[in-house]
């Protein structure tokens, strides 16, 4: 049975992937036997029923496989195309809605709630405390409680009235503002606000200005779709999984009711790596992956949407979600643009580990094979602006190393702390820096005065060499 399953998942995987480029570079082949290797033995050892992972790059589902099982009982095999509940990833799509109702003037950021939900008259937590905001929902800022009853324990979850009781009869934990706090009330009720602005059923919107635009043709919300995948709970002592059934979020679909597959949610994240896009302005993408709430450690925080996080000293943006049955998570390298998805059917599959293992294995070899805009080639003639520069406030080292001109500050005490020089053309260069205090990412230029000293301008300052 596994050879029979490794051959359909080959042939599916070769009518996937037109980034032959970037899957046929033999490191990139070599992390994908690595990952797969790693992945059998993890679903075979733990018992996991099945997972289904995808890596994209730029525009291209680059690789995608299948794990398991979708079905224990029926040993239907885990597939790309594999339905699965999206849990919290419906957060995105919701926070997606609200920034297109912006970007054609309908809605404000900074507005409060109550603006576009009258009913929406929370009991605050301070006395003085002001409305909550649209942005303040998206963001986890909004100080709300984190759910609307019981609905984890029990799936009953509220309808539309019922939320609009739960609201009426709770108050903030929080004030605006004062900390992070994961809420799915907040978002449920942003859904609320797209339906109240738009005039269109919150599922309604999402099928026709996401799903349809992007061509996610296997996604939907709250409904029991063929080829959904089987949710099973965690594995029990005695190595038994209760099978969950199809639980409708109701209200709280904006949170966590979205249905999908791996290869639909690699058009998602395709489309944050896009310019000009008609589904979303390049500002407004640009808006929801900057951070706006930070977790009380510092660790990660919320951008609009997205939860950003630093790991190993890179940037990812991404969600997690996590329904009865249903484990998910992306991932997204935006300077890279390589981003990895893993959707599981079981309750203890720890998603967020196996995307980081995911993105460190083949998604970095996807990012080094990947094609790079051609740059400016070096000139040895170049060499010549190595030296020290000196203007009336600081010196400037600047060193040749290969092929490659970097400056730092050689009084201070980080010489290992350098700044690029990164050739544009015609003699010139552009600053690239770690942090963003200096004059990075503007023009560095050498000029050779009338006396013979060799001048360096960065941005509208300089400095001439004096060794």
């Amino acid at each position: 049975m596994r050879k029979m399953c490794a051959c359909f998942f080959v042939s599916l995987i070769w009518g996937l992937a037109p980034a032959q480029d970037v899957t046929a570079n033999p490191d990139v082949a070599a992390a994908q036997r690595v990952f797969d290797a790693w992945m059998d033995a993890q679903v075979a050892y733990r018992g996991l029923p099945g997972i289904a992972v995808g890596v994209v790059s730029d525009q291209k589902l680059a690789w995608a496989r299948g794990y398991g099982y979708a079905d224990l009982a029926a040993h239907t095999p885990m597939t790309p195309a594999t339905k699965f509940r999206m849990a919290s990833h419906s957060k995105l799509f919701t926070a997606t809605s609200i920034m297109q109702l912006r970007e054609q003037g309908k809605v404000r950021l900074d507005e409060p709630v109550r603006t576009y939900l009258p009913w929406f008259q929370l009991k605050p937590s301070e006395p003085d405390d002001p409305p909550v905001t649209i942005e303040e929902l998206l963001t986890h800022s909004s100080g709300l409680s984190r759910e609307a009853g019981s609905h984890w324990s029990d799936y009953k979850f509220p309808d539309a009235a019922e939320l609009k009781a739960y609201v009426a009869g709770t108050h903030a934990i929080y004030s605006p503002q004062v900390r992070w706090k994961y809420s799915n009330l907040a978002v449920s009720i942003a859904g609320q606000v797209v339906e109240a602005v738009s005039g269109e059923k919150y599922a309604d919107y999402v099928q026709r200005h996401i799903f349809d635009a992007l061509g996610m043709k296997d996604s939907s919300i709250d409904r029991d779709v063929p080829g959904l995948a089987v949710g099973y709970g965690r594995r029990m002592p005695d190595g038994s999984r209760e099978k969950k059934p199809f639980i409708d979020a109701k209200a709280m679909g904006p949170a966590t009711g979205v249905t999908s597959t791996v290869e639909d949610m690699a058009k998602f994240v395709s489309l944050q790596f896009r310019t000009g896009s008609t589904v979303l302005g390049t500002g407004s993408l640009r808006e929801m992956h900057r951070v706006r709430m930070m977790e009380n450690d510092w660790t990660r925080g919320n951008a609009i949407g997205f939860i950003v996080e630093r790991t190993r000293n890179r940037i990812y943006v991404g969600h997690g979600g996590s329904y009865p049955g249903y484990k998910t998570q992306t991932l997204m390298q935006l300077d890279d643009k390589v981003g990895v998805i893993v959707l599981a059917n079981g309750d203890d599959a720890v998603p967020a580990d196996i995307a980081q293992h995911l993105m460190q294995i083949v998604g970095e070899a996807v990012a080094k094979a990947a094609p790079k805009k051609p740059g400016v080639s070096w000139d040895p003639s170049w060499a010549r602006f190595a030296g020290l520069y000196r203007s009336a406030g600081s010196d400037t080292a600047v060193v040749e190393l290969n092929k490659e001109l970097v400056m730092f500050d050689p009084i201070g005490a980080n010489p290992e702390r350098q700044s690029k020089l990164t050739p544009i053309g015609n003699g010139e260069f552009r600053l690239e820096a770690p942090t963003g205090g200096s004059t990075v990412g503007e023009v560095v230029r050498f000029v050779t005065l009338p006396n013979g000293t060799m001048r360096m301008y960065t941005g509208g300052s300089y400095s001439d060499r004096v060794r």
